[in-house]
């Protein structure tokens, strides 16, 4: 005879904060759900999941296990943040070796997990589900887009051999083109027969084999390439559940805040630019000055966030020259809450995923300077295809001309530029998928109820 018990998941998310926050996300929405949830997590981060498990004290786990030493990693690296982008290689790596560790915990376990969950960069879990003789399932914390451009990509390696300026994605929708060095940084950067980047090719590789996929996007913003994964896949298994709302963080409560939102309640509607490039990308010293000369000609309110990385500076007397109208903030900023703000109207920016959905759910319009990683492919689909951006630069190492950048900058401001009122239609687009009832709302629940469906097998029948 059966015992009814909890459905069980194991989530494991990659340590980088452009992907970690979405996944803990989910898990929310899962526990809330009523499933019971153990999240494999490495001892430094731990703290990350804080309020989690605060929030889900009784159905939500953690297996902490220590991160595997590599020789490319300073003692103490758990985290992209500690070393950049330059460590995903031997991040997941090195996570990959956490396999028996983990076949171990599960073989040892009363009731073990009936699926994985796991970030799209840790593909190499595919594996253990397959020892396991469980499902896994790809979760994707970036674009629809991205998964479709990297699949051409790791299946026409010769085109980095190739002497072309342009990539053609011929068989994807609207038959996209990408200049090589707008190509996602994680196929640029691939060494053929390094072992570290061998793994991180395999890894990515190995997604199309999972059970299913999971995306933290909506049909409005990429319907055309969500509804394009299935045909890639097969099957229709392709969980469309974004923009995911994160869960109250606690955030720092300081003089500094307190003035800055002081500030913002005496600014006009859509009057600020708020400025900021992610946690990872730090500014070189020409490119500061030209912003910051930008910013000053253009003569609009602007919130600046620099971090504390490496020394970075704004220029001396910047400061004092735009006091009237313009605040930097040093290190951490409350990004979500400063981009609600009614007198918020445009966000310069990066072009990250997350940095993307942020300003979707405010209907804020974006101001892109793609650089690196998956921005140039992002940038394709809030400038070229959803209209709700200005491309203001491009390019890793490109300094802007500063003359060019404040006109942009004032033009956007000046009145209701399309890009505005589309990033508000699209806003009130996103809302809707998440309410009960629409779209994404339903997606998270049909993925529920399928896992659901997932038996324990072994514990069935050692119980007849």
């Amino acid at each position: 005879m059966s015992t009814t018990i909890a459905t069980h998941i194991l989530v494991f998310p990659y340590p980088a904060h452009g992907h970690m926050p979405a996944l803990l996300d989910l898990t929310h929405q899962l526990a809330l759900r009523g499933l019971k949830i153990t999240i494999l997590v490495t001892p430094k981060n731990l703290p990350s999941l804080t309020p989690l498990l605060s929030t889900h004290p009784t159905s939500i786990e953690t297996l902490v296990l220590p991160f595997p030493l590599h020789p490319r990693l300073l003692s103490g690296v758990e985290n992209v943040k500690d070393i950049g982008n330059s460590g995903n290689a031997p991040i997941i790596s090195s996570l990959s070796k956490l396999k028996d560790q983990v076949i171990t915990w599960f073989r040892s376990h009363p009731f073990p997990p009936q699926a994985i969950i796991s970030d799209f960069f840790l593909g190499f879990t595919q594996y253990w589900a397959t020892q396991l003789n469980i499902p896994r399932l790809a979760f994707f914390s970036v674009s629809s887009f991205l998964t479709c451009i990297l699949k051409h990509l790791w299946e026409n390696l010769e085109t980095r051999k190739e002497n072309c300026d342009v990539v053609k994605f011929l068989e994807l929708p609207r038959t996209p083109c990408l200049k090589i060095d707008q190509l996602p940084s994680i196929y640029r950067k691939f060494k053929e027969g390094d072992p570290d980047w061998e793994a991180v090719k395999e890894s990515l590789v190995m997604n199309s084999k999972s059970w299913g996929y999971v995306y933290n996007s909506f049909y409005a913003l990429e319907g055309e390439f969500l509804d394009h994964i299935p045909k890639i896949l097969g099957h229709g298994r392709v969980y469309t559940i974004g923009p995911l709302s994160t869960i109250k963080r606690v955030n720092p409560d300081s003089d500094t805040t307190y003035a800055l939102f002081n500030w913002l309640d005496t600014c006009p509607d859509d009057s600020v630019v708020y400025v900021c490039f992610g946690s990872q990308k730090q500014l070189t010293e020409p490119q500061i000055k030209a912003l910051a000369s930008g910013l000053a000609q253009s003569k609009i309110r602007f919130i600046w966030v620099i971090k504390l990385i490496n020394g970075e500076q704004i220029p001396n007397g910047f400061e004092e020259q735009v006091s009237d109208r313009g605040i930097v903030i040093r290190g951490w900023a409350p990004q979500v809450e400063i981009l609600t703000h009614k007198a918020v109207g445009g966000f310069v920016n990066h072009c990250g995923w997350n940095s993307i959905l942020e300003s979707v759910m405010a209907g804020v319009m974006l101001l892109v300077w793609p650089m690196e990683a998956d921005q140039f492919v992002n940038a394709k689909i809030v400038v070229e295809f959803t209209g709700i951006a200005v491309k203001l630069c491009e390019g890793e190492y490109t300094i802007p001309d500063s003359d060019k950048l404040a006109q942009t900058i004032k033009e956007s401001f000046g009145h209701d530029i399309p890009q505005k009122v589309k990033a508000k239609e699209i806003r009130e687009k996103a809302l809707e998928a998440m309410k009960p009832g629409r779209r994404s709302w339903v997606r998270i629940d049909e993925l529920v109820e399928d896992l659901k469906q997932i038996k324990y097998t072994k514990y069935e029948m050692e119980q007849c």
